[in-house]
């Protein structure tokens, strides 16, 4: 009897206990240092897993087809990212397309551990900002928006390589309203993160302004190559064409999907180059058509004294 009692004490305490720890709030989950997560292992983010994991880092990573995730496993990445995972990295990388990176933010929202970083590498800043700041300031955690200078014409992870970012430039947009110290601090820890990818420099800036000059220096060039090759001549350039038309039509090949997502992502900014661009092409063609020398002369002269300012020489 008294054995009986006795058990039934102990199992009033045990259930007792459990009650507790049920009302009790969840201890909140603390990241691995330097664990990274990759979200999508594209070109970019490939890159990303690759010079990480030779840079010492465990690095998991999720991918919408399973085959290239597998692939990764075989000598990059530590394992697949899943919603147990993603509270021990310290730095997640959103490397997808525009909204599927905020999808992907949205719906994982509550798994990021406090303190942990999330960066993405997507080409326009505004969209990724303005949907990304909101929800990381529901949190402990931050993000910051980021864009890697940096890329070819190919995309697909088996063209990704470790050195892809070696002497690259990094964009970064930290979030608004921190202290100073904080975010400096915030931006170190980025850097000190990314080493193993050997970026050249580090530029801090805004969505607004990186979306304006964006759109000259990357998307407008992607617009007039993809443009160019649409010559009859194209057809029959070969024989007759050297270091000029591979340098204008490298990055005529492209990932139309993505492409059209990030044009449309900074429409506003793109349209004005292109206007802008259009209205001096007139300058030319009508020189050209009036034959008139001392214009085309006045043109091609004016041309290369911006170039020549801009490089400092």
């Amino acid at each position: 009897m008294q054995d009986d009692q006795n058990k039934s004490q102990d199992e009033q305490g045990s259930l007792a206990q459990d009650a507790e720890q049920a009302v009790a709030p969840a201890q909140a989950a603390v990241y691995v240092p330097g664990r990274v997560g990759i979200v999508c292992l594209g070109l970019m983010g490939g890159s990303f897993a690759r010079a990480l994991h030779a840079g010492g880092h465990e690095v998991y990573a999720w991918n919408r087809t399973h085959t290239t995730l597998e692939l990764a496993m075989i000598d990059t990445v530590n394992g697949e990212l899943t919603d147990e995972v993603i509270p021990s990295c310290e730095l997640v990388v959103l490397a997808g397309y525009p909204q599927m990176s905020v999808d992907w933010l949205t719906q994982k929202q509550d798994l990021i551990s406090p303190g942990a970083i999330v960066i993405d590498t997507v080409g326009v800043k505004r969209k990724i900002c303005e949907d990304c700041f909101p929800i990381a300031a529901q949190h402990d955690w931050f993000f910051v928006g980021c864009h890697p200078m940096a890329g070819t014409q190919y995309s697909g992870y088996a063209h990704s390589r470790a050195n892809m970012y070696h002497n690259a430039p990094m964009v970064m947009v930290p979030p608004e309203g921190m202290d100073d110290i904080d975010r400096l601090d915030l931006l170190d820890r980025v850097e000190r993160l990314l080493e193993p990818c050997g970026f050249g420099h580090f530029t801090v800036t805004t969505a607004d302004h990186h979306d304006e000059v964006i759109a000259f220096t990357s998307q407008l060039a992607h617009v007039v190559s993809n443009a160019y090759v649409k010559s009859p001549s194209c057809q029959v350039h070969k024989g007759f064409s050297a270091g000029s038309y591979k340098d204008l039509t490298r990055v005529a090949r492209l990932n139309a999907p993505m492409w059209t997502e990030l044009f449309l992502d900074d429409a506003d900014n793109l349209s004005f180059e292109i206007g802008n661009l259009i209205e001096h092409l007139q300058e030319y063609k009508d020189a050209i058509d009036d034959r008139d020398a001392d214009r085309l002369q006045q043109l091609l002269a004016d041309g290369d004294r911006r170039k020549r300012e801009v490089e400092g020489r």
